[in-house]
């Protein structure tokens, strides 16, 4: 298992210069493309398709945070409790 904050650190090492270049607005009609993806997926039914789009989902909203400079951990935590 990781943790979130993991996860975030994650995708600011592989794409926080590349989303930092696209702008906040991109990178986030880059996130409703991708719950649009898993819309499909369920309709479907397709769990590897359902899998994937979730995956996808964590991601691009990580980015968003990353952009931001949110800690999501922190946010779910303090939101939902941990």
């Amino acid at each position: 298992m990781v943790d979130l904050t993991y996860l975030q650190d994650k995708m600011k090492t592989l794409y926080y210069e590349k989303d930092s270049k696209r702008g906040l607005y991109a990178t986030f009609t880059w996130l409703v493309e991708e719950i649009g993806e898993l819309a499909e997926a369920l309709l479907s039914q397709n769990r590897e398709a359902i899998e994937e789009e979730i995956a996808d989902v964590i991601a691009w909203t990580l980015s968003i945070a990353n952009l931001v400079g949110i800690n999501a951990e922190s946010s779910f935590c303090k939101k939902y409790g941990c």
